[in-house]
């Protein structure tokens, strides 16, 4: 199984955790690329058989910088990834009401509009409760895992 890691962060702690992610998944025997140019086709070329998206929420429940051009883009030439299972890990601050990870709720949204399958349910890392993240993931990244590999 070729999972493709995607993150997008302002300050670091989303690209934390998707290292720490890639390691757990290799560690599980998943082949694993990082996507590191964000545009569709860098992810295309890829050829990924599970998607995995790591975002933090930056402002009011935008995006952050990085990943913008890459989710315009696949909602613009809407590429349909049918059955390819994904899972999104997303960051926020529960500080922020009705936007928290609202960055991650949108991607798993296109996700889901380019038929996708939530392999499980997404993770909300709530800023206020945690200082490791990039820890507090694991438990949910075994049972991905294991969603992918069922």
């Amino acid at each position: 199984m070729h999972l493709v890691i995607v993150s997008g962060t302002v300050f670091g702690t989303a690209d934390l955790v998707a290292d720490e992610a890639q390691t757990f998944c290799e560690s599980a025997g998943l082949r694993v690329s990082r996507l590191r140019t964000f545009n569709l086709d860098a992810l295309l070329a890829l050829q990924p058989e599970a998607l995995l998206l790591c975002t933090s929420t930056t402002g009011m429940g935008e995006l952050p910088e990085p990943l913008v051009p890459l989710f315009h883009e696949m909602r613009d030439r809407f590429p349909l990834l049918t059955a390819t299972p994904f899972g999104v890990i997303a960051l926020g601050d529960a500080a922020y009401g009705d936007t928290f990870c609202q960055a991650g709720e949108e991607f798993r949204e296109l996700l889901l509009e380019l038929q996708a399958r939530e392999a499980i349910p997404m993770l909300r890392l709530d800023a206020s409760e945690t200082v490791t993240p990039e820890t507090d993931a694991e438990p949910w990244l075994q049972q991905f895992v294991g969603a992918l590999q069922a």
